[in-house]
């Protein structure tokens, strides 16, 4: 057995799974071995599990790189409109010449009247009086300098994700042996799923929506001693855009097949599992629980994709009419007799049953294609 490997501890079972949860290419055994030497007839298998590597890699790269840069072009021009404002705002921080200028020019128009007509008095000039900036003024280049600031941190860090990922690219395909190239590609891997680096990512676009609502908050803060009629349409717009912000938000909480989504959606959605998790445990009930609608709630959290997935491939009625308006599509859709036939050809055996003590699901949607008119079968 010890030429075998070294039997991990339980304790650093325990380990991995904490820092790899739900990991997408390998789950951890009951026990996992320490080979003392590579096997060299290893190399095919580990060559396969390259070329799929690179695959995932190379779309979870360029979904990044997508994602940042769209993000840099935004947070370029919003930068730019931002400060333009802020060169208006940053102003009203302090005194204004031009009112030093009028009441200097007030004290000399009165010391010419007083002695334009002959008073022997004396004029006590009065202090400039203190510059003290409105409530409204604070408020407006607050919420604008930090809306900047944000902005430029949700470049730099679009810019670093960008060359991490470059970095990740060039670091796996450096070595040529299979062996060694998938080994360093799943080190790399495990390393940016233990240092949560799709969290980074995700963060980026967190960080701008942030700062593009605390600049419509200064804008409102600006107009409030502008116009109070401008700034009421102002915070009228914007108070609608909000409540159909939020409810984009919300909306895939509860609606799983929801296709609109914010960044806020995941973290809601984190929030809501640790609630149910905290809940779970206050009953102690390790053991799935299942609603009415599908939904499976279990004690470890599931991924916004995993409850997606369980949903999606759940055996209830609503995937059967899925599947039954998925196969009466792709009948519609084929428009050659080859494309027809290569269908048709496969439908025998999609009819045989593989259980015998089950019911052949397809078997209903089969007889209902063929009774459809408009697909004449």
């Amino acid at each position: 057995m010890l030429s075998l490997g070294l039997i991990f501890s339980r304790q650093y079972q325990q380990s991995l799974m904490n820092i790899y949860p739900e990991t997408p290419r390998w789950s951890i055994p009951t026990y996992i071995g320490l080979a003392t030497k590579d096997n060299p007839n290893g190399a095919n298998i580990w060559t396969i599990y390259l070329t799929e590597a690179k695959k995932y890699d190379k779309a979870l790269v360029e979904s990044w790189r997508d994602n940042v840069t769209g993000i840099l072009i935004f947070a370029g021009l919003f930068s730019a409109v931002v400060t333009a404002f802020i060169i208006e705002a940053y102003k009203t921080l302090q005194t204004d010449s031009a009112d030093t200028t009028n009441y200097l020019l007030t004290q000399i128009s009165l010391q010419l009247a007083q002695i334009s007509s002959g008073s022997n008095g004396t004029l006590t000039a009065s202090p400039i009086p203190q510059f003290t900036p409105s409530k409204s003024a604070l408020a407006c280049n607050i919420l604008w300098f930090t809306s900047l600031g944000l902005s430029l941190c949700c470049a730099l860090i679009a810019i670093l994700v960008g060359q991490w990922a470059q970095d990740f690219l060039h670091s796996a395909e450096r070595h040529s042996a299979p062996v060694v190239g998938a080994r360093i590609i799943s080190y790399l891997y495990y390393g940016i799923r233990r240092f949560n680096m799709h969290t980074m990512v995700a963060i980026i676009p967190l960080l701008l929506h942030t700062s593009l609502f605390l600049f419509f908050a200064g804008l409102i803060a600006f107009l409030i001693p502008i116009n109070v009629v401008v700034m009421t349409v102002s915070a009228t717009v914007f108070a609608i855009f909000m409540m159909i912000y939020l409810v984009l938000t919300v909306l895939p909480l509860f609606y799983l097949d929801c296709p609109y989504r914010t960044p806020l959606s995941g973290v809601l959605w984190r929030i809501r599992q640790i609630g149910r998790e905290w809940y779970q445990r206050i009953l102690r009930d390790k053991y799935l629980l299942t609603r009415a609608s599908g939904n499976m709630l279990v004690a470890h959290s599931p991924t916004f994709i995993a409850a997606m997935t369980h949903q999606a491939t759940a055996d209830t009625v609503e995937r059967a009419e899925r599947d039954y308006r998925a196969f009466r599509w792709t009948l519609k859709s084929l428009l050659s007799d080859e494309e027809l036939e290569s269908f048709v050809s496969q439908i025998p055996s999609l009819l045989q049953d593989t259980k015998s003590n089950h019911l052949n699901p397809y078997k209903g949607h089969i007889r209902a294609l063929l009774h459809d008119h408009e697909i004449q079968l």
